[in-house]
């Protein structure tokens, strides 16, 4: 745990009333990271404190964080990214860690969302050794059946001439998938209450009044949100237990994971560690794919040339079956597709990260505890690494090869995501058997505001009509509103 004496932070920043105005910058930020951030880059530079003279605390779980800095470009995603000992990396439970002590109940904070994201030092490169063999090539491979019977099982529900939240059928499709590759098949056929538990304890920790009023009283939200998060660790502690008891790798990973043991020291995950992993894993991994399909589907409604060709490209391959592992390698429209999209319309926009010890980062000098996020999105629009930022498209990289500071959707350095390569898998397969098989034309009813911190989501889910693959792609072009239309070029 870090030792901080409160200091008052220097990076320039807005001035903002005292207690409520800090308070409200927060949330406004929380909200909409993307349009709060960009405006006070414009105004201070490439690093900025979210609040004159610090006082906020967004992802810190020191109660003593001194205040919150932003900062873009590769120099800073290359001092952050490299330099671990001062930079640490802090649970995706975020400020809920510090009351895991509070009572009996609060007890799972300690290692709920905690995994790779909550240790650091020698701890981390321990255990994302031990996290390794789950996620060697080879394995992440071995999924792919699995993915592509999910995937066809999916699309065979969805109806022609039906309009669906592509956004919600994406989140039921990805966590289909983390479920069954996570828990095997045994759970995955019968996952109907540990889904149910994942998506209440979501909507209890996205609800702001759990974070503001933490009191456990019956039918307080913070109460809620701990009822949850009992249900979901009783949920899935008994299915590690059985994966114990088993001592069988059925090709889940969790098998995989109770099984490990570091050859030199016999180090082994502890049940609370391996839960921590588990969570994480999953939280990050679902709701993240789900984002950057979405968005690359958006996209693509608004390029109809650009989704010419990709289909062009998946039916001459592919010839209307799912793709194969070998066949992935020989659709390179695809993966300039999705690199793309992820650069344009960032799914995860930051790097979150505390300061261990003081240090300094682009001149300004940051008290130990400082919470530090590093825009990948501000990177990813940066001109001068990609002329014509807000412009979708995939032609750039048949010739740019960026640095992974310049490209870093999923992190850089030795703490890039251990899952990058499943997640990859994983959007090309669902991309390519959904264009073979329908074309979604988006409804723009309601305006497609990208907001969010952890995850850039459209706020009011992303409205589609199903048709069969007609080619017809020019359907649906035009009358996009919403923030969106600042990040990205689109057609009236």
């Amino acid at each position: 745990m870090i030792t901080i004496t409160k200091s008052k932070l220097t990076v320039p920043g807005p001035r903002v009333a005292p207690v409520f105005g800090r308070i409200t910058q927060t949330l406004n930020f929380v909200s909409d990271s993307i349009g709060i951030s960009s405006q006070l880059f414009k105004t201070y530079g490439s690093v900025v404190s979210l609040a004159q003279g610090g006082g906020t605390n967004i992802y810190s779980p020191h109660a003593n964080c001194p205040g919150t800095v932003l900062a873009y470009g590769p120099d800073i995603v290359r001092e952050v990214t490299s330099q671990h000992d001062i930079y640490h990396k802090c649970p995706l439970i975020g400020s809920f860690y510090r009351r895991r002590n509070d009572s009996e109940r609060t007890t799972p904070f300690s290692h709920f969302l905690v995994g790779l994201f909550g240790i650091n030092n020698d701890s981390h490169r321990q255990h994302r050794q031990l996290l390794m063999p789950a996620f060697h090539k080879s394995r992440i491979e071995s999924y792919r059946n699995d993915m592509v019977k999910i995937v066809e099982s999916s699309l065979s529900q969805l109806k022609v001439g039906e309009v669906v939240n592509i956004v919600e059928v994406m989140r039921r499709l990805t966590m289909s998938i983390a479920t069954k590759t996570l828990f095997g098949k045994d759970v995955n056929e019968d996952s109907s209450n540990l889904i149910r538990l994942l998506q209440e304890f979501g909507a209890q920790l996205t609800n702001p009044a759990s974070v503001l009023l933490p009191i456990d009283f019956p039918g307080l939200p913070y109460h809620n949100l701990l009822d949850a998060l009992i249900a979901l660790d009783e949920e899935m502690r008994s299915i590690i237990r059985k994966r114990y008891a088993s001592s069988v790798d059925g090709g889940d990973i969790i098998s995989m994971l109770v099984q490990v043991k570091d050859a030199d020291s016999g180090l082994t995950l502890t049940e609370d560690e391996l839960l921590g992993h588990v969570t994480a894993i999953f939280a990050a991994g679902h709701d993240s794919s789900t984002n950057v399909i979405a968005w690359i589907l958006f996209l693509l409604s608004q390029h109809p040339d650009i989704t010419a060709d990709l289909v062009d490209e998946l039916d001459s391959v592919l010839h209307g079956e799912a793709p194969t592992v070998e066949q992935l390698q020989k659709l390179p429209l695809l993966d300039r597709v999705v690199k793309e999209g992820m650069r344009v319309l960032t799914a995860i926009p930051w790097n979150g990260r505390v300061t261990s010890q003081p240090t300094t980062l682009g001149g300004y000098e940051l008290p130990v505890g400082t919470e530090v996020f590093v825009s990948i999105y501000q990177t990813h629009h940066m001109p001068e690494i990609y002329p014509e930022p807000e412009r979708f498209n995939p032609q750039r990289w048949e010739t740019i090869q960026p640095t992974m500071y310049e490209y870093n959707p999923f992190s850089a350095g030795s703490r890039i995501c251990i899952g990058a390569g499943f997640a990859i898998m994983e959007i090309k397969i669902i991309l390519a058997m959904l264009l073979m098989r329908y074309r979604l034309q988006l409804i723009t009813e309601k305006p497609i505001n990208a907001k969010g911190l952890i995850v850039m989501a459209p706020e009011n889910g992303m409205f589609m009509k199903v048709h069969k693959q007609d080619r017809q792609f020019c359907q649906g072009v035009g009358g996009v509103h919403g923030n969106v239309r600042e990040m990205v070029n689109l057609m009236n």
